[in-house]
């Protein structure tokens, strides 16, 4: 399967799959070559008008793609399994978007050999800024991961990890701009309280969140030299700091992301 000339259905095409196939029509992806499944013929409209996708049922998906995307909820993906799995050829690449679902949980239910590949993007890729974790399942070789990174990286930048980190990969990245809007949200809020206008606020944070990041990417600096760069001595920035370590912000973002990563085992073992 050469990349760009094969077919990709996306199965269940909810807001993961929609950023997936946005995605790869941005990057050029011709639209005769993507198909799309949905449970609710609304939601088959809004993509056909949105996207110009056709959309078609699981069977059909099945028969007519070459890479099979599957999108839906993971407490949903046993009964698609159910549905889908004895017609799945076993030279099909199977690509799991399903947060939590090992690639086992995908393997028990395909014919034997069936080549398949976990993937943990997150949302921006709707502005082709993701961060995509792939890894691969037992019987998935470097072509099919070579695969997969053709399809993402279009979605932002790609990194391959064994997976056993998918996990970690789910409640670090995967979750993780919602904990970078609640913190923008809280700073807003901060803003306000000190006496300036929501919109200054609004436009002094995101605009220090964008630069800041893109020092961190862009410098090769370690994030606390980064910080120190901004703490002056007996200055305003380690004033704000000892009341974040005294509110055990460093504390509660650890214990934050190892709730997220045991909730993904949860959903795998209630899948299961």
């Amino acid at each position: 399967m050469a990349p760009g000339v094969h077919t990709v259905a996306v199965i269940g095409a909810g807001k993961i799959g929609e950023l997936m196939l946005s995605g790869l029509l941005r990057s050029g992806w011709p639209v005769e070559r993507l198909l799309a499944t949905a449970r609710r013929p609304s939601r088959a409209e809004e993509l056909t008008a949105r996207y110009g996708v056709r959309v078609v049922d699981n069977l059909a998906a099945v028969d007519e793609a070459a890479v099979l995307a599957i999108s839906v909820k993971p407490q949903d993906a046993a009964a698609l399994l159910d549905e889908i799995g004895p017609k799945v050829p076993a030279d099909k690449l199977v690509i799991s978007l399903c947060a939590g679902l090992p690639t086992t949980f995908f393997s028990r239910r395909l014919p034997e050999g069936t080549p398949v590949v976990r993937v943990m993007t997150n949302t921006p890729a709707l502005v082709d800024q993701a961060m995509s974790a792939i890894s691969a399942g037992a019987h998935a070789t470097g072509a099919h991961l070579a695969l997969a990174e053709e399809m993402f990286s279009p979605l932002g930048a790609t990194l391959r990890v064994p997976e056993s980190q998918q996990d970690a990969v789910t409640a670090l990245s995967g979750s993780g701009p919602a904990y970078f809007y609640l913190l923008v949200e809280a700073m807003i809020d901060a803003g306000i309280l000190l006496g300036l206008p929501r919109q200054v606020a609004h436009e002094l944070i995101v605009q220090t969140a964008i630069g800041s990041a893109v020092m961190l990417r862009d410098s090769g600096e370690h994030p606390v030299k980064l910080r120190e760069a901004v703490t002056s001595p007996a200055g305003t920035t380690i004033s704000a700091i000892r009341e974040l370590e005294n509110h055990g912000v460093r504390a509660a973002m650890l214990a934050a992301l190892e709730a997220a990563r045991d909730r993904a085992r949860e959903l795998a073992a209630q899948a299961d």
